[in-house]
């Protein structure tokens, strides 16, 4: 059974609600993460709610990083979706944590584009 892609999402909670309103600062980080763990960044699109919060997406060669921020409740929702198996979304946990100060974290990794080999394509 192959999977097309990995798709992780982690939430982090108790952040510093100032870095969570910060899209010059946020934009940075998730590309710094992206290419921390090895994928190839292409571009990026964050918007500013008002009076606060986030929402942003770097797209990356692998698919993409996204992010979501509630500054009034010190937490960020962030999907990492990469494709194939060069890149593992799970090392992006930690330095992003770190990144926002998240005192707690916690994630589920999806495998997505589940491929089940027929038993004719298995035999050519």
């Amino acid at each position: 059974m192959a999977a097309l892609g990995k798709h992780l999402l982690l939430e982090l909670k108790d952040c510093d609600a100032v870095l969570l309103n910060d899209m010059d600062y946020l934009r940075e980080a998730l590309a710094d993460v992206a290419r921390l763990i090895g994928a190839t960044v292409i571009k990026d699109s964050f918007y500013q709610f008002s009076p606060q919060g986030i929402s942003g997406v770097v797209i990356i060669a692998e698919s993409h990083i996204s992010i979501h921020t509630w500054p009034e409740h010190s937490f960020a929702a962030v999907d990492i979706f990469t494709c194939g198996e060069v890149i593992e979304p799970a090392k992006a946990v930690k330095p992003l944590a770190e990144r926002l100060k998240a005192k707690s974290t916690s994630f589920i990794e999806l495998k997505r584009g589940v491929l089940i080999e027929s038993p004719a394509a298995a035999g050519r």
